[in-house]
């Protein structure tokens, strides 16, 4: 930082923001006009946050609450300035909120764009909150002045967009924020009419196009050539012309929620969601309600076609917006709905908010609750509807926010029985569809007494389990679970139409009604007939397996690895170990197939000579064979690894 004799002083950007000026100026977005949108909706948020702090505190207004938005062009300076009498900043607000963007997700947006290929198909800005700095897209030279109300003085920050800015104090006499554009040559020429935004119509237009919500009203001045007129008021066509200035509001300021749903067109809906949550695709679907009753409330809620890019971090902010006689209130209510439907944006807009309530009493008021479980109840009857009439649109939102859905499941009781038929999951009955609970019930066949599925990374993962073998010989589908949430939710719905819910790794397998019985007798009494073996290989791999038997799902394999019906299963014991929860451990049975090679050859060894290093070997080596097909690292990965040497050395032999 660089003190000057004047007071002025010159810093350097944080490193990241260099970077994002850097990419801005230099071509990353081909739709600049969007500049404009971003500077007036900030100037919309000084107003709302100076109208709602002086509910509480009217001195701030200092005498001016004629609140409004200005845009002024000037072809002499080839400036285009855009001013308000909103909130204004302190010297430190200026530094905090300009000269760093650290809390605005840089980096993750730096990052995507690094990654997003070609960026002209992205259309990032404004969802990581970086909106001031678009102005650096077409302007060279970028000047703030603010002032706070209750200040003496104002702030002028300054930047060229070259990484360095600087900021000192100056006379301001008007409360608010001044933002002066030193327009690049290139948008401020006729040789490209259509980016010469120094052009009043083209301004106007764009306000018309993105800013047309806003309930302030944004003026901006036109100068009209009047020629005189005679006596008897008609125009004299010789005499030269004066000029006048008129000023003109540019947006009807009237707020779309409020009007009639005949009278709204998409457009008009995709442009609010667009500029009130600045994001650059129109939303999946949209809930526009108006409810009069104990509570009377207008909603206009959106699904967005997209998750944000950190929606399943803990630092994920989302909620509803309020509003009391469409004065804002407050920003991301997280209270209204519950956490499964934080993906919901949107805002409510009630009379009977009170405006000067505090913020926990709010929260806490029976009149929001009743608003909340009735939007509640709305977007689970939407999202009912969605999958039953428009497949394809519903199941790109289960891609997007199914976790989200899931996670309502096993978090809290009340949302089963109301979320449990919006699940999807792939299945062993179609190779590229989802399918629902019901779907898979109505399928099943009536001597099926559960509901069969599996966990794995993929479909592929989970087609080559051992487990899944004797199911997919005996035509039984398989619900597949590849999301590590997944088996949460199944676990706490327990089951579905009285059918529970049954895992291919996990206990018996309920095959009383399905296996032949010619089946149930061999198994039986080959468990019989190799009793001494099989509490031979257990005894060798105690400590390690909870049991050993013999199994009547394996066709293929040698063997498998399952967990004990009691406890967590393998899958859910590795999620848990992710999490550093190490004391959850799943009981382990090892399960073998007694119609494979190995399995006489291990029985020859044991016949031979129990106490033999040979059959230790196989035994402990059938056992690290399980693990790896479950995707667990033996517990000795050297000694896995010699024990398979020496074998093959013999074998050569």
């Amino acid at each position: 930082m660089v003190q000057e004799a004047s007071g002025k002083q010159i810093r350097e950007f944080q490193a990241e923001t260099k970077q994002l000026l850097d990419l801005m100026v230099h071509s990353i977005y081909t739709n600049r006009e969007i500049f404009l949108r971003e500077l007036i909706s900030n100037a919309s948020d000084a107003i709302d946050k100076i109208r709602f702090e002086a509910l509480t505190n009217h001195e701030l207004l200092e005498n001016n609450s004629d609140f409004e938005i200005f845009i002024l062009p000037d072809e002499k300076t080839n400036t285009l300035t855009i001013s308000d009498n909103g909130m204004g900043m302190t010297y430190d607000e200026v530094v905090e909120n300009i000269g760093t963007i650290a809390k605005s997700g840089t980096k993750a947006f730096l990052d995507k764009l690094k990654t997003a290929g070609s960026v002209a198909d992205t259309e990032l800005i404004g969802q990581f909150g970086v909106g001031f700095y678009s102005a650096f897209m077409v302007a060279e030279k970028v000047t703030l002045l603010t002032r706070a109300p209750g200040q003496s003085k104002g702030i002028k920050w300054e930047s060229n967009g070259d990484g360095t800015y600087t900021i000192e104090e100056c006379d301001k006499d008007a409360r608010g924020t001044t933002i002066i554009l030193n327009l690049k040559e290139e948008y401020r020429s006729s040789e490209h009419p259509e980016e010469n935004f120094l052009n009043r119509y083209i301004l106007q237009n764009l306000v018309k196009k993105y800013s047309d919500y806003i309930r302030y009203p944004i003026k901006m001045n036109f100068i009209k050539d009047e020629k005189p007129l005679d006596a008897e008021g008609k125009v004299i066509e010789d005499a030269p012309a004066t000029q006048t200035v008129e000023v003109r509001t540019l947006n009807s300021m009237a707020p779309l929620w409020t009007k009639n749903k005949n009278d709204i067109t998409q457009e008009e809906y995709h442009q609010l969601y667009k500029n009130l949550f600045h994001d650059w695709e129109d939303p999946l679907e949209i809930i526009h309600s108006k409810v009069e009753g104990v509570v009377e409330y207008t909603s206009l809620l959106y699904l967005p076609a997209h998750a944000p890019f950190d929606f399943y971090q803990k630092e994920s902010m989302t909620g509803i917006r309020l509003y009391s006689k469409n004065v804002f209130i407050m920003d991301n209510c997280q209270e209204l709905l519950p956490d499964y439907l934080r993906f919901v944006r949107g805002l409510v807009d009630s009379p009977d908010f009170s405006l000067n309530i505090s913020r926990e009493l709010l929260q806490q008021s029976q009149q929001l609750k009743r608003v909340g479980k009735n939007l509640e109840k709305s977007i689970l009857k939407t999202l009912e509807n969605m999958l039953s009439k428009d497949r394809p649109k519903y199941e790109k939102f289960w891609q997007e926010y199914g976790r989200a859905i899931k996670t309502g499941i096993y978090s809290d009781f009340q949302n089963r029985d109301k979320l449990k038929d919006l699940l999807l999951f792939a299945s062993s009955n179609s190779p590229e569809g989802l399918t629902t609970l019901e779907a898979y019930t109505e399928r099943m066949p009536e001597n099926q007494k559960v509901i069969y599925y599996a966990t794995g990374k993929d479909r592929s993962a989970v087609e080559r389990l051992p487990q899944m073998e004797l199911l997919r010989e005996k035509g039984i589908e398989v619900l597949y679970l590849f999301d590590r949430v997944d088996e949460f939710a199944i676990d706490a719905l327990h089951e579905y139409k009285e059918k529970k819910f049954q895992s291919v790794s996990r206990g018996s397998l309920e095959l009383d009604n399905i296996e032949s019985p010619e089946d149930k007798k061999n198994k039986e009494e080959k468990t019989k007939e190799n009793e001494p073996l099989i509490k031979a290989i257990k005894d060798q791999l105690n400590g390690k397996v909870a049991d050993v038997t013999i199994s009547n799902r394996l066709k293929s394999s040698a063997v498998c690895l399952v967990s004990d019906d009691s406890g967590i299963s393998l899958s859910m014991e590795q999620i848990l170990s992710e999490m550093n929860k190490t004391m959850y451990k799943a009981k382990r049975i090892l399960e073998i197939n007694p119609d494979h090679e190995i399995f006489t050859v291990l029985k020859n060894l044991y016949q031979t000579d129990p106490t033999s290093e040979s059959f230790k070997d196989y035994c402990d080596l059938l056992y690290g064979q399980a693990l790896l097909m479950e995707g667990i690292t033996p517990d000795d990965p050297i000694s896995f690894a010699s024990k398979v040497a020496r074998l093959m050395a013999r074998s050569a032999q």
